[in-house]
């Protein structure tokens, strides 16, 4: 006789009671058992026999399988069979049964941790069927199956578990797939993209699947015998409801069904309402305090005094929906979380011209507080409050909310009272306040002036396009120029933080442009962009007289005076703010405004007490990125702009930064946005109102200047060059200009990248290429938008001198591709760019990445030296602009001012003396210009170097 044992650990065994070598196995079994009964015997598990008066415990030589075999062997056990025994047939049934269930889909995969990695197995979905499945098979389970295993269910468990996975495989074969959980489930083998959370996942999926099994619903029923003058009265415990019990209907939703209810007693099937039963038992186990409460007789219905359903609202009603248990409320009760809203009055302009006023101007303001769109009435504030269950019938409806927090923000309303005449920095003050509104401030409603300010739905009055504007605004920048009059028209400072692209600096030119003043405006910029604002004020607003502090040979004491009484427009750098704070101090200036305002992020710096201390009717703060890494530097350049509005740096970080960055206080983030967002305006290339009118290619040309050491080695590369044309003729003059052309767009670059000494990039902490310092700018402002970015250079070289310096100092990966780069690593790289959590920076060669690829992850592109065939540029600008790109793609092309890069740069935008030129063949037409041609080519002007 044949008999089989599960063991635990083990997998199956066999063994024949009348045998004890393979020479005996029987004639008459099937031809798969017959096979394996051939084998050696090298296995002795323990088995538990009847021996009258009980039972005796033998080693039974026997064969081992794991479990793949075994279920081939245990698919082909007969149902009947003189030489096969009733244990083993037992574990056919078994078998069989799971091959219906996997034929019918009812398994899922799992993921599990073993030997330091991931594996994945198919396992049963679960459900009622199948646990009464499970529970029939433990009841007829042979006892020899258990005596030695612990039991009948931990034997079936295991048996279950191990066989469905094996099984499955049998079933579903080797399709043809690819994805890496699809090939580990069907191959066995370690699933090499596990992770804890993709194992959470799949354990969440499984959880969901409730098979054949009916949903449980809880619906709670509002009171039916609540007096009708409960819903004006003033709030009793009676005429509250709080003495009134709630009912909580219990309901089971079979798949697809409405939801029914499920009675003790009725027509229902035993088995669906012993599924209800369970289900309730389990919601209770979620949330206890459903154990102590009143029930129906005549159904499994729950009655919930008032508290504990204000409870189960507040605690219960989460962790129950977590565990999949519907909780329905009734559709006209919802708990309201108060809020504080702001009525502001003023009159339709501000009370005087005098454009120092700015914080002093007047309002009246009334604090109001609302429970969701209902503003409460004093009546409605003190039933809130007298209400004991924190629950009354209000306006129609069951209204619940948190009456402590009802009580501190009335107290707050008191105190704080209306006002008819008040400042708008002591309203202000109010907000930023020690003791700051218990709630958060839900909506600002104003009128007059103050409604352009306060109130998000309202807009300033719209401002005729200036005639001296060369350009056409886009409807965005229309708004921020209208946005600036009226912050200028009130004396208070203002934040442009439009992302980089969107043209900050059109918009403070077309302000320049509508105001005319006689007072000039300061302007403090990087260094690396003064030359473009000197360019772009002349390229739009032509009338606007510029003029440029920098340099040494920068004006001072009554030469500076006259300069910029005679000038609408005065550029200077950080550097030279802090150095000549106290020359610019003397002067009298409209506004001063700050790009690139993250420059004064930290208050403590020079250029930053600087920037607050010259005089100006009005400031302005330009940044693409107004925080960067920590609150603090917003305080920093709104305390620029309207001084104390934030309040002390610690005063600040005790109210706001601390809370917000650590605790993620909510209402620490609502009362700092009412305080900011009158001052500041910000749009982002993410917003569908700003994307609708955005093409989809921005192209800028973006300039920088010299540092002295490259301005010097400038000098005498032209020097040298101007010698030897002059000594030279034929191919020996092409090839002088050739050379110099290379050699001054190396010194553009970097002066060690003309060198080729391998001298650091930085000097003594400094930037030794204003071009570089420049890039290092942009890529901040990239990587602060989450966003990633394409370098390209015509040099294998600067390539090799940026990409490990934008590492350093960025702190991630930067890779390099360029033409010694092979097949495979180039597809590496390119892969690993266009993942989510690939490098966010990407260095190429404009000829072995100019083509051929994409790299749609960037939405930037940076054209780091110029080639001179714009075609070539396009299509190293296509590796990003093309069919997959979902942003709208930045282009920056960078050139040096007054260098040969802007002198071409201006040849092929302008097409003066190049109509005919046939650009497609390089660069080779600059050697056939005259030597006096050249000479105004290469040389270098006055503002070409930086302070």
């Amino acid at each position: 006789m044949l008999h089989g044992l599960w063991t635990p650990g083990a997998g199956l065994m066999l063994w024949d009671d009348e045998t004890v070598g393979p020479e005996d196995a029987g004639d008459e079994l099937p031809p798969v058992l017959a096979k394996v009964m051939t084998r050696k015997f090298r296995h002795r598990p323990r088995v538990t026999l009847p021996s009258p008066p009980g039972t005796m415990s033998v080693a039974m030589p026997a064969i081992g399988l794991a479990p793949p075999e075994a279920v081939e062997v245990l698919l082909k056990v007969p149902r009947r069979h003189s030489e096969i025994s009733g244990d083993l047939r037992f574990l056919g049934v078994v078998v069989a049964g799971l091959q219906r269930w996997v034929r019918a889909g009812r398994v899922v995969p799992q993921q599990h941790r073993a030997e330091n990695q991931w594996w994945t197995r198919w396992e049963l979905v679960g459900g009622e069927a199948q646990r009464a499945w499970l529970a029939e098979l433990i009841a007829v389970m042979p006892p020899v199956q258990t005596f030695e295993s612990g039991g009948a269910k931990a034997v079936l468990d295991d048996l279950v578990g191990e066989l469905t996975d094996p099984l499955v495989r049998r079933i579903v074969g080797r399709p043809d797939v690819t994805h890496p959980l699809l090939e580990s489930l069907l191959d066995g083998e370690p699933y090499q993209d596990g992770t804890a959370r993709s194992e959470a996942l799949l354990t969440k999926w499984r959880d969901s699947l409730q098979g054949d099994e009916p949903d449980l619903v809880l619906r709670l029923l509002e009171p039916e015998d609540l007096p009708e003058s409960a819903d004006t009265n003033t709030g009793s415990d009676t005429e509250t409801g709080s003495d009134t019990l709630w009912r909580l209907e219990v309901l089971l939703r079979p798949d697809g069904e409405a939801p029914q209810p499920v009675p003790v007693r009725g027509s229902l099937d035993p088995t669906f309402l012993r599924i209800g039963v369970r289900k309730l038992g389990e919601a209770i186990n979620v949330y206890p305090r459903l154990r102590d409460v009143p029930s129906d007789p005549d159904t499994l219905d729950l009655l919930l005094p008032t508290e504990v359903v204000i409870d189960l609202v507040q605690h219960g009603a989460t962790p129950l929906r977590e565990k999949g248990i519907t909780v329905l409320l009734p559709r006209a009760w919802s708990k309201l979380d108060p809020s504080l809203r702001l009525k502001v009055e003023s009159p339709p302009t501000p009370a005087t011209e005098d454009r120092a006023v700015g914080m002093n101007e007047i309002v009246s303001y009334d604090w109001q507080l609302a429970l969701g769109d209902m503003v409460l009435t004093e009546v409605e504030m003190s039933r809130m409050i007298d209400a004991k269950s924190g629950l009354v019938r209000m306006r129609g409806q069951w209204v619940q909310a948190d009456a402590a927090t009802l009580a501190k923000a009335i107290k707050f309303i008191t105190d704080q009272g209306q006002s008819d005449a008040a400042s708008l920095k002591s309203l202000l003050d109010q907000l930023a306040s020690d003791k700051p509104p218990p709630v958060p401030i839900d909506r600002i409603a104003a009128t007059g002036w103050a409604a352009a300010l306060l109130d998000p739905d309202r807009k300033p009055e719209p401002i005729p396009v200036p005639d001296s504007l060369k350009a056409t605004l886009r409807p965005y920048q229309q708004r921020g120029l209208d946005w600036l009059v009226f912050m200028s028209s009130l004396g208070l400072g203002a934040v442009l933080a439009d992302d980089m692209g969107l043209g900050k600096t059109i918009q403070v030119l077309a302000l320049l442009a509508h105001e005319h003043s006689v007072l000039p405006t300061l302007l403090v910029s990087p260094m690396s962009v003064v030359g473009n604002w000197q360019r772009e004020a002349a390229k739009f607003v032509p009338d606007l007289k510029v003029h440029v502090h920098h340099g040494a040979d920068r004006l001072r004491d009554e030469e500076l005076t006259r300069a910029v009484v005679s000038s609408d427009l005065v550029v200077t750098t950080y550097a030279l703010l802090a150095r000549d704070v106290e020359q610019l101090q003397k002067q009298s200036w409209r506004r001063i405004v700050l790009d690139e305002a993250q420059h004064i992020k930290n208050h403590t710096t020079r250029q930053s007490k600087a920037a607050s201390a010259i005089p100006a009717d009005h400031r302005l703060a330009l940044t693409g990125t107004p925080v960067e890494n920590r609150l603090d530097e917003l305080r920093s350049i709104l305390n620029f702009t309207n001084k104390d509005l934030l309040g002390s740096p610690s005063g600040f970080r005790a109210r706001f930064a601390v809370p917000i960055e650590r605790e993620k206080d909510e209402t620490a983030v609502a009362r700092l946005r009412s305080l900011t967002s009158p001052f500041v305006l910000r749009r982002v290339k993410t917003d569908k109102n700003v994307i609708a009118d955005l093409p989809d290619k921005f192209e800028m040309t973006v300039r920088s200047n010299l540092t002295a050491e490259q301005a010097s080695l400038y000098q005498a590369v032209v020097d040298d060059m101007m010698r030897q044309i002059a000594e030279s003729e034929g191919m020996a003059r092409k090839g002088a200009v050739l050379a110099t052309l290379t050699r001054l767009k190396q010194i553009c670059n970097h002066p060690a990248h003309f060198l080729g000494d391998g001298s650091g990039v930085l000097k003594r902490g400094q930037h030794r290429s204003g071009k570089l310092a420049l890039v290092e700018d942009i890529l901040e402002s990239v990587l602060g938008d989450g966003e990633k970015a394409l370098l390209f250079t015509q040099f294998r070289e600067f390539g090799d001198i940026v990409a490990p310096h934008l590492s350093d100092r960025f702190g991630r990966d930067v890779p390099f591709l360029h033409g010694g780069v092979s097949k495979k690593k180039r597809d590496e790289m390119v892969e690993s760019f266009q993942s989510d959590d690939g490098p966010p920076i990407m260095a190429l060669s404009l000829k072995a990445g100019g083509t051929g690829l994409n790299l749609t992850a960037a939405n930037h592109v940076v054209h780091l030296d110029r080639w001179w065939n714009p075609a070539v540029e396009n299509q190293a600008t296509d590796r990003a602009f093309r069919i997959g790109q979902r942003k709208n793609v930045q282009v920056r092309k960078l050139l040096c001012v007054g260098t040969v890069e802007e002198r071409i740069d201006s040849m092929l935008t302008t097409k003066k003396d190049l109509a005919d030129l046939a650009v497609g063949t390089g660069e080779s037409w600059v050697t056939e210009m005259s030597t006096a041609e050249l000479r105004d080519l290469m040389s270098l002007s006055r503002d070409a170097v930086g302070d």
